[in-house]
């Protein structure tokens, strides 16, 4: 059995909005042992719900749709749905009562158009929404050839009433007596350091196709995640796959390795802080505040980091943290020596034990390859020493600060679990 997800929109497909309801339904159904093979999003027109439904039910055992609930002209999925399944639209009484007694327990009158919201197919149930006006549409709708029938719910775009509607009266209705007939089960390892094609080199066949578990590599900011999903007939069965993948990623990935699901470098450099009751303050150039910025999303973040000096320029360098002229003049503001001396001049102003410095990003030259590669320094001083880093640059300048800041993250992590290089 395996299902699709339909969103409906034409806020999604213009852009306006971003379709999360697909993401957490596929989550969802994971964790009951549907996978999904397909994410459709359409627009708010007739002729292509009616044609990108009649494609789902033909080629998914389960299909969910999101979205096109609502009393507006624009709300097509009732009636694409009817037009599917060449039957007639239908008022459910009850239905229509819910929804008036929802408008008069708010002291409002109900619209005449929101009657619409009570119209089925014909042979559908209504699935009753406990937080909206805009009841869900049950259908099981029978194939040729032997197959099993669709499942098929259609339910509210709204976040807070799709939840609730799928976990208390979907699945119950997508679940066997039995249980799933298959489990799946989702780890995350999020690494920093190698790039995409470096990481599946290391990893070899491990991310190769048909493999159980499946590991696929994502990339955003210079962080890669390796997905892992593992497939079995227990849960107990797919954890232990997990755990046998993490081990080899783990063996191959090195010291890249970071945190697993959504920890983040600045949670992992922050837990390291808080465990050895050390401080943490940071000097920025050309991310502009992008490191504090990481370092104080944490909620856990106690005392250990004691703040952060945006100096984007040199006559800032010198005044709020003591980088000497002579330094500036000598080597440039984008150097290894003015890192190393914005890290130290950070550190003794905030009276850190560790502080953390990133110089001016330079823009790339885009599709043209300079004549100059454009680089960053960043830059660790503790107490016993600086030291500093050359960070190539290249790409969106958006994605080039992130990896910047990252990379001065990591280098903290590094150096505070021994796994620092000496280049």
């Amino acid at each position: 059995m395996h299902a699709e997800i339909i969103s409906i929109g034409s806020e999604l497909t213009t852009g306006a909005k971003l379709d999360t309801n697909s993401q957490w339904l596929s989550r969802e159904l994971a964790g009951i042992g549907i996978p999904v093979h397909y994410h459709t999003t359409v627009a708010d027109d007739l002729a292509a719900n009616v044609d990108v439904l009649a494609t789902a039910v033909s080629r998914a055992d389960v299909v969910l749709i999101t979205g096109g609930l609502g009393p507006t002209q624009d709300d097509l999925t009732r009636e694409a749905l009817a037009e599917m399944l060449a039957v007639p639209l239908e008022l459910d009484e009850s239905s229509l009562e819910f929804i008036r007694g929802l408008f008069a327990s708010r002291n409002r009158e109900m619209p005449e158009r929101n009657s619409v919201q009570a119209m089925f197919p014909r042979g559908t149930q209504p699935i009753p929404n406990h937080r909206g006006t805009a009841p869900g549409i049950w259908a099981e709708i029978p194939r040729d050839q032997g197959r099993l029938d669709c499942k098929l719910a259609a339910m509210p775009g709204v976040p807070s009433e799709m939840y609730k509607m799928f976990q208390q009266q979907v699945v119950p209705k997508l679940q066997n007596e039995e249980g799933p007939a298959q489990f799946i089960r989702s780890a995350r390892i999020n690494c920093f350091g190698p790039g995409e094609s470096q990481a599946e080199q290391w990893l070899a066949g491990l991310t190769a196709r048909g493999r159980d578990p499946e590991i696929g590599i994502t990339v955003s900011k210079a962080t890669i995640t390796l997905r892992i999903t593992a497939h079995g007939a227990s849960s107990e069965e797919c954890e232990c796959k997990i755990q046998e993948s993490k081990t080899l990623i783990y063996e191959r990935m090195g010291q890249s390795v970071f945190g697993e699901e959504d920890q983040e470098l600045q949670h992992v450099v922050i837990d390291l802080l808080a465990q050895r009751n050390q401080t943490l303050a940071t000097a920025e150039s050309g991310t502009g505040g992008l490191l504090a910025h990481h370092l104080t999303e944490i909620d856990a973040l106690g005392q250990a980091y004691l703040g952060g000096i945006v100096a984007p320029t040199d006559s800032a360098k010198t005044d709020l943290l003591a980088v000497p002229a002579d330094v500036l003049a000598a080597h440039g503001p984008i150097s290894g020596e003015v890192a190393e001396a914005m890290a130290v001049g950070c550190r003794t102003r905030l009276s850190a034990d560790y502080a953390l410095a990133v110089t001016e990003c330079p823009a790339s030259a885009g599709e043209i390859a300079p004549a100059t590669v454009p680089c960053a320094y960043i830059a660790l001083a503790s107490d016993s020493e600086a030291i500093s880093r050359r960070i190539t640059l290249g790409g969106d300048p958006g994605i080039t600060r992130a990896r910047v800041a990252k990379a001065a993250l990591n280098l903290l992590r590094l150096f505070m679990t021994g796994g620092l290089s000496t280049d």
